[in-house]
């Protein structure tokens, strides 16, 4: 069984928990691409047994998450597990519909992010969690981001809070973003709820529950082969000369760009190759 699931992480357990479940299902190596927090739910791609070759392939995917933004309180956290640490008066004039969007569509592009003091970002060898944790500030070095794009999906005056959706690059904190929005409005506020929709061209739509009935055959039957993951990639067929020298390691021949391509012989998919000035050397085999 190589290749990838989407799981559909369920709030209050973390990735680890959901690669233990998948890996006591299946008896395989199972890994993930980027964990989400306790607090979050939604896509949680997990890599199974060869798929966890493919990592460094999908490390560096867009997202996309489903946002709820609670505003005139701040936690030390930044979202809802953290202990509040501030609370202000909301004006109803910030919470008008123009408003809100005017501000959200100021978010979009490229832009300079700092990340929450509670994130495993490491700096001088210790992650800042760390610093956080025993009461030290540090410098806290920003990182590029972008903001693709930013919509409101609605606004409870009630409860103060609003829901936006939100696609960005790799590395972004979204509760930085909403540290940063709030702020903008005129106010303070935390991430109060968070769902990725997507990761890459994995989407919720897709995804499986990891509940009591998840077993092996429901796994076996969602798996999205390595075959199929590199679907968009080019075919190179070799004979069975060729192909015994590229499974010994052997650099073959090639005048194909560039690239990684879908390995084939006598039709059947061998696994993947990578082409580079000139040469084609094995990647992942099956």
């Amino acid at each position: 069984m190589d290749g990838i699931i989407i799981i559909n992480k369920p709030k209050g357990c973390t990735s680890h928990d959901v690669v233990s479940k998948v890996r006591w299902i299946v008896k395989e190596k199972v890994g993930h691409t980027g964990t989400l927090d306790p607090l979050a739910t939604g896509v949680l791609p997990l890599l199974i047994a060869k798929g966890t070759l493919c990592s460094k392939y999908l490390i560096n995917h867009d997202k996309e998450y489903q946002v709820s933004l609670k505003l005139g309180v701040s936690t030390d956290t930044m979202d809802a597990e953290g202990k509040v640490i501030e609370e202000k008066e909301v004006d109803d004039s910030i919470l008008e519909k123009t408003n809100v969007e005017k501000v959200l569509s100021d978010f979009v592009g490229k832009q300079e992010q700092e990340p929450p003091m509670y994130s495993a970002i490491k700096v001088a060898g210790k992650k800042l969690y760390e610093y956080a944790r025993m009461g030290k500030s540090v410098e806290i070095p920003k990182r590029k981001i972008e903001i693709y794009n930013i919509e409101l999906v609605g606004i409870n005056k009630l409860s103060q809070e609003i829901e936006f959706k939100v696609s960005c690059s790799k590395g972004t904190y979204i509760r930085s973003l909403c540290t940063d929005i709030a702020r903008k409005l005129g106010t303070i506020g935390y991430m109060s709820g968070l769902k990725r929709l997507k990761v890459g061209d994995f989407s919720i739509k897709n995804s499986i529950a990891i509940n009591d009935a998840l077993d092996k055959k429901t796994i076996e039957k969602h798996i999205i082969t390595i075959e199929e993951l590199f679907k968009d990639k080019q075919k190179i067929e070799l004979n069975s000369k060729k192909l015994v020298l590229f499974l010994n390691g052997v650099k073959l021949s090639n005048e194909n760009e560039d690239e990684v391509y879908r390995i084939y012989n006598s039709g059947k998919f061998i696994g993947l190759g990578i082409a580079k000035n000139g040469l084609l050397k094995r990647d992942i085999i099956l």
